[in-house]
C-alpha cells in the first residue's frame, strides 16, 4: 500500500478488510489496565494509579461519568443542533428554510466532509500534521455529497455542553493532570455517522513545543472525549499507546513499516455511552473511514498547562486564513471565563452536586456568574480567545 493510498474500494469491502484488525484491536484495548469509574479521594484529588496508568499509556476510559438524565440531554441537544445545520456548507439556512443554528456568528458552526473521505490526509492543511491518505470507501450511492462531521463552539450552542463543561469530577481530573492553574483548549462535537463518518488521518495534536527544551509528555495537554453512543474499533479514535512520551514521530515510517495504514500496536478507544476518555493530545491517533453499522457521536473539550500557554506566540486557524497570536496574561484570563462560568450554570442545573474551585477564578464568581449578561459578554465570544497551541 502506498503512503497516500487511491486504490477503488466500496464499504462494504473495507468493513471486511478492517474486521480482523478491528478484532485484534479491541482485545488488546480490553487487556490494558486503564478503565474503570472515576475515582477521587477523600480531599478530591484524582487516585493515584489512574494517573499513573494515565500518564504511563496516555488515556483512560472513565466508565459511567454521565447519568442517563444528562445524556439524554445531551443527545436531545445534539440532535436539535443537526437538526438546525445549514443545508450545504455554503448555506445559512437549515433544511426547514430557517436561519441555521449558529449562523449569526462570525465563524461556522459545523464542519463538513465528503462521505467516508479523508479530508486532511496528505493535504497541507493543520500544517501538513495529517501526513499520510487512508482509503476512501465508496459510500452508497444515496449518501449525500456532503454530510456534517464537526460541530463548533458547542458551549454557545447547546447548554447541555456548558453544563458538561463545569463537571466538577472531570475538573478535578484537569487539576491532577495539569495543576490548578490549567487553562482552556478549546471544545467540539465529532459525528461519526455509519456510512458517512469521515476519517481522520493518523497525527499528533499540538504545534508550539516539539523542539522545545522543556517539552515533556504533557506539554500539549489533553482532551476529554464524552461519548454519547458506544465507540468501537470500527467507529472510534485509534490511537499508539505510549507515543505520547516519545516527541515527534516519523507516521509515514510507522505507515511503511506496517504495510498499510493499518497501524501496528494501535488500539482503539472503545467505551460506552457516558463513559468520558481522557486523551493526551501527544499520542498519535486517529479514526478510519467508518464503514461500520455504529454512530458515534463525542463531546469533546480540552485543558492545557499554563506554563504551555503563557506567553506563547501560536497560530490560530480561521476558515483560509492563519493568524499569529500571543496568549499574555489578560487573553488567558477571559478565556478562561468560560471554566467559572460552567460551573456556575452546572451548579444552576444540579445544586447538590459538590460545586469544584477553580483556582485562577476564586474571588471572582459574582462575575462569573450564568446568566443572560454572562452569554453576551462572555459564552457568545469566546471561540475566538481558543487557547490553541
Amino acid at each position: 500500500m502506498s503512503l497516500k493510498e487511491t486504490r477503488a474500494i466500496s464499504a462494504e469491502e473495507h468493513a471486511l478488510e478492517m474486521r480482523d484488525y478491528i478484532q485484534h484491536g479491541e482485545e488488546q484495548a480490553h487487556s490494558l489496565e486503564n478503565r474503570g469509574p472515576l475515582r477521587l479521594g477523600a480531599e478530591g484529588g484524582l487516585h493515584a494509579d489512574i494517573l499513573d496508568a494515565y500518564r504511563e499509556i496516555g488515556f483512560y476510559v472513565f466508565e459511567g461519568v454521565i447519568g442517563p438524565g444528562e445524556l439524554a440531554e445531551l443527545r436531545t441537544d445534539v440532535e436539535d443542533a443537526l437538526s438546525r445545520a445549514p443545508v450545504t456548507p455554503s448555506s445559512n439556512i437549515d433544511a426547514e428554510g430557517n436561519p441555521a443554528l449558529g449562523s449569526e456568528f462570525d465563524e461556522p458552526s459545523f464542519d463538513f466532509a465528503r462521505p467516508l473521505s479523508d479530508p486532511f490526509g496528505g493535504t497541507d492543511i493543520l500544517r501538513g500534521r495529517h501526513e499520510v491518505k487512508l482509503l476512501e470507501p465508496s459510500p452508497a450511492a444515496d449518501a449525500p455529497d456532503q454530510s456534517v462531521v464537526f460541530i463548533r463552539g458547542t458551549l454557545r450552542l447547546m447548554e447541555s455542553c456548558l453544563r458538561l463543561y463545569g463537571h466538577p469530577e472531570l475538573l478535578a481530573v484537569a487539576e491532577a493532570v495539569n495543576g490548578p492553574d490549567f487553562t482552556p483548549f478549546t471544545d467540539g462535537i465529532f459525528v461519526k455517522e455509519p456510512g458517512l463518518g469521515a476519517a481522520v488521518s493518523w497525527h499528533q495534536d499540538g504545534s508550539t513545543h516539539w523542539g522545545s527544551p522543556a517539552l515533556h509528555d504533557g506539554s500539549h495537554g489533553f482532551n476529554f472525549m464524552a461519548q454519547l453512543y458506544k465507540s468501537t474499533g470500527g467507529n472510534g479514535v485509534w490511537v499508539i499507546p505510549g507515543t505520547h512520551k516519545l516527541g515527534k514521530i516519523d507516521i509515514k515510517d510507522l505507515v511503511a513499516r506496517s504495510g498499510s495504514e493499518r497501524i501496528e500496536r494501535a488500539v482503539p478507544l472503545v467505551c460506552g455511552p457516558g463513559d468520558v476518555i481522557i486523551c493526551n493530545r501527544q499520542l498519535v491517533h486517529g479514526s478510519f473511514a467508518n464503514t461500520s453499522p455504529d454512530r458515534r457521536i463525542s463531546v469533546g473539550f480540552g485543558f492545557l498547562p499554563r506554563s504551555s500557554v503563557v506567553n506563547v506566540t501560536a497560530v490560530r486557524h480561521s476558515g483560509d486564513v492563519d493568524e499569529e497570536q500571543t496568549y499574555d496574561e489578560d487573553r488567558i484570563r477571559e478565556r478562561s471565563r468560560m471554566i467559572a462560568v460552567a460551573i456556575d450554570a452546572r451548579q444552576q442545573r444540579y445544586p447538590h452536586e459538590n460545586r469544584y474551585r477553580y483556582q485562577p477564578m476564586v474571588g471572582g464568581e459574582q462575575d462569573n456568574v450564568w446568566n443572560e449578561a454572562t452569554r453576551k459578554s462572555v459564552v457568545e465570544k469566546y471561540p475566538l480567545l481558543d487557547l490553541t497551541i
